[in-house]
């Protein structure tokens, strides 16, 4: 049996879920361990919220606490504890340690602990995915009046997440990746490639964006929030391209995007502390337009 660990927010999730569906696609036993969100306290508790039961037609199964401490070794059984003592503890966890790891497709019987993001672990069943990623319906008549008028547009969402990325923690390890350079890049690298573009602005930040991006091609959509975060990237999906965030959130938007000449352009980084081969990444991520932060495409070789 394999357990993948499910954490993070809304994007992390759904990489963990493609990863489970991958697996299981290759005929192993998998399930996801919801611990951090079920019953994890203190440092170990997902501060946000388990999101995957939202979508419709969405299964999986789900590790049981026992299954959970046998491949953790966290049994507390008077023999496991004198084995853990005289022979030391036997954690089966595999954790990520770069960013495709394709031997994990060889190996059972072990706990995978990771955010598992790279699109080479499952592209092949993307069409899959999407059948099963399928968003509840909004009540929310911006929301539907919305998806009608992107269907008679050549409708490119944006995505410029700012808030949580200008904290302290969090703006050493993000800020500097999508400038203001990166942004207007893409959306020249669009006009060169998609007739009479209209962007669709999605942010945690709308008085920046309402500020900085103003026009007739731009439609700001800035009323979903909290717990109906989640039709931003519904509406995301329902775009014909994408200008994606170095965040999960909007490359998920993109990629359940099923329209086979979608344009799909996002950061080469996803932040400042990962190392990367350049070519490598594109390789990767084989379906994607890549951009640095001074909004020039890395060309392949």
């Amino acid at each position: 049996m394999i357990l993948i660990h499910v954490m993070g927010g809304l994007g992390n999730q759904l990489y963990q879920y493609a990863l489970y569906e991958k697996l299981k696609s290759l005929g192993k036993t998998v399930k996801l361990d919801l611990y951090a969100y079920t019953d994890a306290t203190g440092d170990d508790r997902e501060w946000r919220k388990l999101e995957l039961d939202r979508f419709e037609g969405l299964d999986y199964e789900v590790a049981t606490q026992k299954e959970r401490m046998a491949l953790l070794d966290n049994r507390m059984k008077i023999w496991d504890r004198v084995r853990r003592k005289l022979c030391g503890r036997q954690n089966k966890t595999v954790k990520e340690t770069a960013e495709y790891m394709p031997e994990i497709f060889d190996m059972d019987d072990v706990y995978l602990y990771g955010f598992w993001e790279c699109e080479r672990y499952y592209h092949d069943i993307l069409e899959h995915l999407r059948t099963k990623i399928v968003f509840p319906r909004s009540d929310n008549p911006k929301n539907i009046q919305c998806m009608k008028q992107m269907e008679t547009e050549n409708a490119v969402s944006v995505h410029i997440r700012r808030k949580d990325y200008l904290t302290v923690a969090d703006g050493a390890r993000y800020m500097g990746i999508c400038t203001e350079r990166y942004y207007e890049g893409a959306m020249r690298y669009i006009a060169q490639h998609v007739a009479d573009p209209i962007y669709y602005i999605f942010s945690d930040d709308i008085e920046y964006v309402k500020k900085h991006y103003q026009g007739n091609t731009i439609r700001i959509v800035d009323w979903n929030d909290g717990d109906n975060s989640l039709f931003d990237m519904q509406l995301m999906s329902q775009c014909k391209h994408h200008i994606c965030a170095n965040s999960t959130f909007s490359m998920w938007g993109a990629r359940l995007n099923s329209k086979p000449d979608k344009l799909m352009l996002r950061p080469l980084r996803h932040d400042n502390y990962e190392k990367i081969v350049i070519q490598k990444r594109l390789c990767d991520w084989e379906n994607w337009i890549f951009l640095d932060e001074n909004g020039d495409v890395c060309e392949r070789e």
